[in-house]
């Protein structure tokens, strides 16, 4: 697998903006309110399935070596962290966003919309099960599923839908100049 100068620094680009998104943070119990998923949408929509996967590789990597680029730390004991499965999520969205935007013809903003919630809700499919078995069998302490749907999707669902509908609109408009300009996403 051959990587462009210009990709390295896409891709880089792309893992400290998460990075900068996991401090760009609201509290709230058990799952801080982040931009993460903004900047993971944006690596799939702007960069493709292959690099937008590898910027969160990227990132989720840097983490696990120890630095402390997620929003409690970092380090390999992080995996025991229940917001780890979100983290998870962010690889797979961004590469599955990328797939999907890769092969339309036309580009318009429902379609985008639509492509970007399908990511978000593949962050959330993987993310609130890993939420309930850490707090259920690594912690120790009693959670319903339904409180895990609660406590790691219902709360979130709104801004994360704002967020998917802003980098829907952001991406139609900017991917028309990316492609006048010569850029080409790599597949």
């Amino acid at each position: 697998m051959r990587i462009k100068v210009r990709d390295m620094i896409l891709v880089s680009l792309f893992a400290a903006l998460t990075a900068i998104g996991a401090f760009i943070r609201i509290p709230t119990p058990i799952v801080p309110f982040t931009l993460q998923f903004l900047f993971c949408a944006y690596a799939g929509t702007l960069l493709g399935s292959r690099l937008g996967l590898i910027s969160q590789l990227l990132y989720v990597g840097i983490g696990l070596a120890g630095v402390p680029i997620f929003t409690k730390g970092g380090g390999i004991s992080y995996i025991f962290q229940p917001t780890f499965g979100y983290l998870i999520g962010f690889i797979l969205c961004a590469y599955v966003i990328g797939k999907l935007t890769e092969n339309l013809k036309e580009i318009t903003f429902i379609k985008y919309f639509v492509i970007v919630v399908t990511g978000l809700m593949i962050v959330y499919g993987i993310g609130v099960p890993y939420l309930y078995l850490i707090v259920n069998y690594y912690l120790g302490k009693a959670m319903t599923f339904r409180h895990a749907i609660y406590a790691g999707f219902a709360l979130y669902i709104i801004p994360d839908l704002l967020l998917s509908a802003l980098v829907a609109f952001t991406s139609v408009k900017v991917i028309p100049i990316l492609k006048k300009l010569g850029y080409k996403k790599e597949k």
